[in-house]
This record gives C-alpha cells, structure tokens and sequence, in this order.
C-alpha cells in the first residue's frame, strides 16, 4: 500500500488547472476551489468534477444537481483564495466576485477564461469523493488570456492565448 504522505507529494508534481466550482438552486448557492476535473467526452460534452463527501457543500452541490466549472486565468489567484479559504462564508464569496447565469442557474464567474454551465447526470462515490459527471449545457470564454494552474504547491501563470493562436 502506498503511503498516504508520498501520494500527496506525488501529486503536487501533477500540474492542474485552477477551477472555481459553483452551484445555484433549491439547495443554495455554494462555491469551492478545485484542480481535480477533466474532459471525458465531447459526444455529449462531459465533464467530471471530483468533491469530498465530507464538505457541508457537498448536498448542496449533489441537491441542486447542477454546477458550473469555472477555469480561472492566470492573473486571478485571489479568486482562488477567496472560494478555498474556509473562514469566509459563502454569501460573502460570492459578493467578492462578479457572477451571471446560464441555463443551470449556477454563477459563472465574470472574470473567469472559460465557463462551462453544466447538469449533473451521474455520480460516483470513490473513497472519501464523489465524482460528478456534469454534461455542458453552455460555455463562455472570458477576457483572460492565460491560464492558472496549481503544481508544486504553488501558482503559475500559464500561456498565452494571443501566442497559441499565431
């Protein structure tokens, strides 16, 4: 069995995008700071969103059965902060950033690079997670031009849009 201390340094050597993960509905509004989401499909579109069962947001997020992925650009390491620091409350993160809706209902964030507005269509538990498959229902790419990762236990600004399209 792997040691539980030499997985988690492992996995701080394995780059992920820095996402905003937000709902809206009969639940309530919730938000939080993730790097474990990914594409599984185009045909549907399909995301998975991973989430530890033992957050107070996670009924919240499994009850209003939507959720939008939010990739922030490489210049908004604050709004990572904000949605991951346990101490302010959701009211007050989501008054911290400028927000619209989609379809779902779910904020997406103003100054995030991508929006993806999408519906829970399945869920499975794995250990201490649940893995949310989310279909997109909508997407909107923002005015950032470089995206944020999380590797090594710190940010990096990544790319450039403006040079990826030369």
């Amino acid at each position: 069995m792997v040691d539980t201390t030499a997985f988690r340094d492992g996995m701080a050597l394995l780059a992920g995008a820095v996402n905003v993960i937000t709902t809206d509905g009969p639940k309530g509004l919730a938000g939080f700071t993730a790097t474990a989401v990914c594409s599984v499909t185009d045909q549907p579109p399909t995301l998975l969103v991973c989430m530890n069962r033992a957050s107070w947001a996670h009924p919240v997020f499994d009850g209003n059965g939507v959720l939008c992925v939010n990739v922030l650009g490489g210049d908004r390491q604050d709004i990572s902060g904000i949605f991951a620091d346990r101490n302010i409350t959701m009211d007050e993160r989501f008054t911290r950033v400028g927000w619209t809706a989609l379809s779902t209902g779910s904020p997406l964030i103003d100054e995030a690079l991508v929006s993806f507005d999408c519906r829970i269509v399945q869920t499975h538990d794995v250990g201490s997670h649940s893995v949310f498959y989310c279909q997109v229902e909508g997407v909107r790419q923002g005015a950032s031009r470089s995206g944020l990762v999380y590797f090594n236990r710190g940010y990096h600004d990544v790319g450039d849009i403006a040079e990826l399209h030369v």
